[in-house]
């Protein structure tokens, strides 16, 4: 200090500090080998305090207003000194004023992403940030914890701290909350609550006051959020089958403006490929949802299988059967059955010819000519 500002400050007698900064939490009063002469006027604004520090302990903390310092609104620290001329001569103390506004905006976020097991995925990584807001809730608490004798502190000097304190309890609030991850995004607001009251305590301690905490945002892996991509995709696409069609229309516009001479047949190939993918994906979607190839619920059942003829046949005066078609060519090759054998099968009133049944004129007409 030049000699000019010694002597400036032997005749200064206003205590004050005109805070113009944006991140400042603790600003040292400077002067001169810190003599503070009787009467001198000391100024505290809104959102500030003004701590008085003798010998290393705090001796008298001021709020917002305006003092003419005496022994009479200093009491302790006239009791420090024991003065026996009530401050007739210059006094010696620190003067620290403390902001006491809210610090907002102030950046939280996992540097890595924290492990946690979710209900519905299993084990899951999540990454997480945000905003809070603080002030100093006890300027004594927080000089003796955090600022000490620092002539300036600022926010960024205990940001990380605080930073750290946030992300670490803020994410075991969620795993004890054991809300699904799906469901985080609408339950941010409880979640900030739950993560204010596990944090509050902790910035007491250090003579601080959550004022906010805020989650922007919470995010899944880049590759779980790519296959909830995809799900998501399924579920709106819905019908398999109508978007083929709808894609397969689509190429066949695009094939018919083709200029190389190729727009009917591309569109003949467009027509053909749409159909066969609107059949594939169709089958193997049903055959994926619906096991034992159970038709999905309002598609369209194929017919039953065609029936097997079961007849029955005359041999030598004894019914015997009932015989399936494959059987009955077997015994027209045998010579047992021909078109004047006695046959009957469930519909008819009696037994008829097997030349009359239109079912078996096709293994007939295929029967061997007699022996020569």
């Amino acid at each position: 200090m030049s000699l000019f500002d010694k002597l400036r400050n032997e005749f200064i007698d206003i205590i004050e500090w005109v805070d113009n900064s944006q991140d400042v939490l603790v600003w040292k009063f400077p002067r001169f080998q810190n003599e503070i002469k009787m009467n001198a006027k000391l100024t505290v604004r809104e959102s500030q305090v003004a701590v008085f520090i003798n010998e290393g302990k705090i001796a008298d903390v001021f709020q917002p207003g305006m003092y003419t310092l005496t022994t009479q609104n200093m009491p302790i620290l006239a009791t420090l000194q024991g003065w026996k001329y009530g401050f007739n001569s210059p006094f010696k103390a620190d003067v620290f004023f403390v902001s006491t506004r809210q610090f907002t905006n102030q950046k939280w976020g996992t540097k890595n992403p924290v492990m946690l097991r979710d209900a519905e995925f299993g084990p899951i990584r999540l990454r997480a940030f945000g905003s809070y807001a603080f002030r100093v809730k006890d300027a004594g608490i927080f000089l003796k914890e955090i600022a000490a004798t620092n002539p300036e502190f600022t926010v960024d000097e205990i940001n990380e701290q605080l930073r750290n304190l946030a992300v670490s309890r803020g994410m075991d609030a969620i795993a004890e909350a054991k809300i699904p991850a799906l469901d985080l995004a609408s339950q941010y607001d409880e979640v900030s609550r739950l993560i204010t009251t596990k944090i509050s305590p902790e910035f007491n301690e250090l003579g601080l006051d959550l004022t906010k905490f805020l989650i922007e945002n919470i995010s899944l892996p880049e590759e779980v959020e790519a296959a909830l991509d995809k799900r998501s995709s399924m579920g709106i696409i819905g019908n398999l089958g109508a978007y083929a069609q709808f894609q397969a229309a689509n190429a066949m516009g695009d094939a018919a403006k083709n200029p190389n001479g190729g727009g009917l047949v591309g569109a003949g190939f467009g027509a053909g490929l749409g159909a066969s993918m609107a059949g594939q994906m169709g089958n193997v979607f049903q055959q994926n949802q619906f096991p034992g190839n159970t038709p999905a619920p309002g598609a369209a059942a194929p017919p039953p299988l065609p029936s097997t003829a079961q007849i029955f046949v005359a041999v030598n005066g004894q019914q015997q059967g009932p015989f399936d078609l494959a059987a009955l060519q077997q015994m027209v090759t045998a010579g047992q059955l021909n078109p004047q054998t006695l046959v009957w099968k469930a519909g008819l009133a009696a037994w008829s010819p097997a030349g009359a049944l239109p079912e078996l004129a096709g293994i007939l007409a295929n029967m061997p000519p007699p022996l020569p």
